[in-house]
């Protein structure tokens, strides 16, 4: 470790706490929802995402390599990730957004993978934890 890291990791550690979230609103934050929502099941298995939040604004949702049919992942992610992108974290975990007709199994399990990849960027809003319950059940017929 360089003296110059070393210099920087004791500059944030004397940090006050106020000036440490200041400096965590600034910064780019990117959750992968893999690990989190591995529970949170589409209509052929996970739906994995990459959310960047940029200045506590959703700037970008990336749909990861997933087992859904390509017409149905495309339909979804057009139609739930324009409702989210631009809103604060805030502003989206109390959206109530619409579904993708024709795709309405993968746009459910990326609607809680969202909303589960915001509650740990820090979002203070609980999850509806029967929409997580409902999506899961959909699946085991």
């Amino acid at each position: 470790m360089t003296l110059m890291a070393i210099a920087a990791i004791a500059m944030t550690a004397a940090m006050p706490m106020q000036a440490k979230k200041k400096a965590t609103k600034a910064t780019t934050q990117v959750v992968y929802t893999g690990d989190i929502a591995k529970k949170v099941i589409g209509y052929n298995g996970t739906t994995p995402l990459n959310i960047t939040i940029k200045k506590g604004k959703i700037e970008k949702i990336e749909a990861l390599p997933n087992q859904e049919g390509p017409a149905y992942m495309q339909r979804a992610t057009k139609k739930v990730f324009a409702q989210y992108e631009g809103l604060t974290v805030a502003e989206a975990l109390k959206l109530k957004p619409d579904v993708a007709t024709g795709a309405t199994y993968t746009s459910e399990a990326l609607i809680k993978n969202i909303q589960m990849g915001l509650q740990q960027a820090g979002g203070k809003v609980k999850a509806d934890k029967k929409s997580n319950k409902k999506v899961a059940k959909k699946r085991k017929h």
